[in-house]
């Protein structure tokens, strides 16, 4: 417990204060054009632009990109077995963020030419449904490897799924937030206005 107050108050306590003393200093993100107050109509869009259809077939390259190594990740977690691909993890890591940067950048410039210019949640949610899929396969998982008979273990697993699945929605679609966000201010950098 003593050693759990120490790296309490050793090392979150200053970084909250660190965190929040660098991030009240940083200037604001500047945006390349300004954006006209009244809003346009969006027309009708293409089938394949529909938010949930484009995140499902979204999701598919960064699950697509991880999913063995979900394997090996979830045998080691739930069945006492070793993992030691740490720099294999790290590859397949790198190749999840740039899965999830194209794919998003993609779709929102799909979007962007069928004129919807809704494009920030639709940016975060498009790589973010790639953990649909990993949740999806954490339940097959279950089904055909784990041989878990009791209600708490049940729970307990399916507990910490949704803790994981929670934690690779925010980091694939930050990820592909924040690509889409590079691409767009670069686009409209290049914008010319007279």
């Amino acid at each position: 417990m003593l050693a759990l107050l120490c790296m309490w108050f050793g090392i979150s306590f200053p970084l909250v204060f660190g965190g929040s003393y660098f991030g009240f200093r940083k200037q604001p993100y500047e945006h390349p054009v300004r954006t006209n107050q009244i809003p346009r109509q969006i027309p009708e869009q293409i089938w394949y632009l529909h938010p949930v259809f484009a995140s499902m077939i979204a999701g598919i390259l960064p699950f697509g990109a991880v999913f063995v190594e979900l394997f090996f990740i979830l045998t080691a977690i739930w069945e006492d077995q070793f993992y030691y691909l740490f720099g294999f993890l790290f590859l397949v890591f790198v190749i999840l963020i740039i899965a999830c940067s194209e794919v998003a950048i993609v779709m929102t410039y799909f979007q962007l030419c069928g004129e919807d210019y809704h494009w920030w949640w639709r940016s975060f949610s498009l790589s973010g449904s790639s953990s649909y899929y990993v949740m999806g396969y954490a339940i097959i998982y279950y089904y055909t490897k784990l041989e878990i008979v009791s209600v708490v273990s049940t729970m307990l697993y399916f507990g910490y799924t949704m803790v994981m699945v929670l934690g690779f929605w925010l980091l694939t679609g930050t990820i592909g937030f924040y690509a889409t966000y590079i691409f767009i201010c670069k686009i409209y950098g290049a914008v010319k206005q007279d």
